[in-house]
């Protein structure tokens, strides 16, 4: 290893060298132009023209000279390197903003950031990438001095990204870096080196992360999503000059596109799992339409571990694999067996979403921030201080049968065995028509355990209590009633990060208490109209096993009039 490390060491210092001899071989501008595919956002433009960057969550004045600002959090600077920002430069559109980009480049390529971020490949890429997607924007019309500094300094980042092949981080990241290099590749093709840099390591990097199904490694939607569009962007790279598509991403867009269009909720946007945010649903559209030309949408998930439940108008969407494995779990949630639930356009029952800062992003990590059960106060996996998993359910089982258009599925996992000394069971049953969602939560044990269902809403759900064990729920022209067995039905409030701030939201809850229950203050549960049939609450299933069984369901109403 230390070897391995002195050697790129010695090659990222030859890389990093100026171009000698004036740049002779230098293009004047790119031999073919790199197109950036992707809209940005006028409104974070006219800020930046303004002179402060909104990146993640975060806002801080930015201009000549302050790269490398001691005030920047990680993400932000992370942002501020890449230069993504170009794009939403490029959506105002003006004058000013054009000579803001300009100046604001130049000043990099005289005075570039000296934090070790800035030599993140993936960094890099994003960067060079920026550059040359936007050169028409800001560079084309600019003097020839300053087309000459900003071809050398390409030429010199192409290099920087090629000396530090193979790629350290093996998320999408390492995608965005061999993006970089097929551009400059694209942008100077007298320097064939890189190409064939690019075609020596891009096959290992996509199989490292596509899983058979075209699921993305870290099972998150929006990761598969920022996958998917560095892979279209090098297709469309590959097109501008007529060159044969590696086999590896031609074959990656075909399964990973028809995987996203399965995440998606009947509004357009991403489902939340595993970090994930909605998204723009123009943004999401606009990826499928660069990747594929096809419009299938997944059926089978087994390797990613999601079921996607359709009938009717509604969709059931739930995460029944293993956390993501080590090394790619520093998004991965603690949701094992949660859901979501959505009709036609309408988001129903949700996860919190992923957070952008970093105390949102911990809090709804958590079993807690899911449509799920939620065991004593815990999650089902455990995260270390480093923000990777510690403990992670071993063990997740999977049944899902179909007849005559209605789902059922038979779920469980051993998350809490280790904490608790128990199994959980969940048992959904969607309707052929999608007019009722039934579901049965088990816990299975050693012992009684003190454990809530909870069951997230959209904020655009309205709920009020009916007074006869039953809530009712109004969403837009649809009409929900819920009812539950084997605990104490109440409203609570929550909160919702599926865009980039967190809104209130209310949530159901399911809270079953042994401690309370023998003291006599629980009152007593409602008989749920319509779960699976059987006793609910609490059986001794074998010597020493106790089984707590909660069972609730969803039903649609014709008509139904909130007070």
């Amino acid at each position: 290893m230390p070897l391995k490390r002195l050697t790129r060491g010695a090659r990222l210092s030859l890389a990093r060298l100026p171009v000698f001899g004036h740049g002779r071989r230098l293009p004047p501008s790119p031999v073919h132009n790199v197109r950036d595919l992707w809209p940005g956002d006028p409104v974070v433009g006219a800020r930046l023209v303004r002179g402060s960057l909104t990146w993640a969550g975060y806002t801080h004045p930015v201009g000549p000279g302050m790269w490398d600002a001691p005030e920047f959090e990680p993400v932000f600077r992370e942002g501020l390197l890449g230069f993504r920002w170009l794009r939403d430069l490029r959506a105002v559109g003006t004058d000013a903003a054009r000579l803001k980009a300009r100046a604001l480049v130049d000043d990099w390529l005289h005075h570039p950031s000296q934090n070790p971020l800035a030599l993140e490949c993936g960094v890099i890429g994003a960067r060079v990438a920026a550059w040359l997607g936007h050169y028409d924007f800001f560079a084309a019309s600019a003097s020839d001095a300053f087309r000459q500094r900003l071809m050398a300094r390409i030429l010199v980042e192409g290099r920087t990204i090629a000396a530090l092949m193979p790629p350290e981080r093996h998320d999408w990241h390492a995608l965005a870096a061999l993006k970089g290099l097929l551009a400059v590749a694209v942008a100077m093709p007298e320097y064939t080196g890189f190409l064939a840099r690019y075609r020596r390591y891009i096959d290992t990097v996509v199989e490292h992360q596509v899983l058979p199904d075209g699921w993305h490694v870290e099972r998150s939607p929006e990761v598969q999503l920022r996958a998917l569009r560095e892979l279209a962007e090098m297709r469309a790279m590959m097109q501008a000059v007529q060159h044969a598509l590696p086999h590896s991403v031609a074959l990656a867009l075909d399964k990973m596109s028809p995987v996203l269009r399965a995440m998606r909720h009947g509004d357009g946007g991403l489902a939340l799992f595993n970090g994930s945010h909605e998204r723009s649903a123009a943004l999401v559209e606009m990826v499928l339409s660069q990747a594929t030309r096809t419009r299938v949408v997944a059926s089978s998930m087994p390797d990613g571990g999601f079921v996607r439940a359709q009938a009717g108008r509604s969709l059931l969407l739930v995460d029944v694999g293993v956390p993501a494995p080590h090394g790619h779990d520093r998004n991965a949630h603690a949701g094992t067996l949660s859901f979501e639930f959505s009709c036609a356009r309408q988001r129903l029952i949700v996860n919190c979403g992923g957070g952008v800062l970093p105390a949102w992003k911990e809090a709804l990590r958590q079993t807690a921030a899911h449509s799920v059960v939620v065991v004593e106060e815990m999650s089902s996996s455990e995260f270390g201080a480093d923000g990777t998993l510690r403990r992670r359910p071993a063990h997740v089982g999977v049944e899902h049968a179909v007849a005559e258009g209605a789902h059922w599925l038979n779920l469980s996992h051993d998350g809490y065995h280790a904490s608790a000394g128990a199994t959980y069971y969940r048992r959904l049953y969607l309707g052929g028509d999608g007019e009722i969602l039934r579901g049965e939560d088990v816990l299975e044990g050693e012992r009684e355990l003190a454990f809530v269902l909870r069951l997230h809403l959209h904020p655009s759900v309205n709920a009020v209590d009916a007074q006869d064990g039953s809530i009712l729920l109004e969403a837009g022209e649809q009409h929900w009633r819920f009812r539950a067995m084997g605990g104490v039905v109440d409203l609570e409030e929550s909160v919702y990060h599926g865009g980039p701030s967190p809104c209130r939201t209310l949530q159901l809850v399911v809270r079953v208490d042994p401690a309370a229950r023998a003291a006599g203050d629980a009152p007593p549960s409602e008989e749920a109209g319509g779960p699976p049939s059987g006793a609910s609450g609490t059986a001794l299933v074998s010597p020493g096993r106790v089984r707590q069984v909660v069972r609730w369901a969803f039903r649609r109403e014709k008509l139904l009039l909130l007070a």
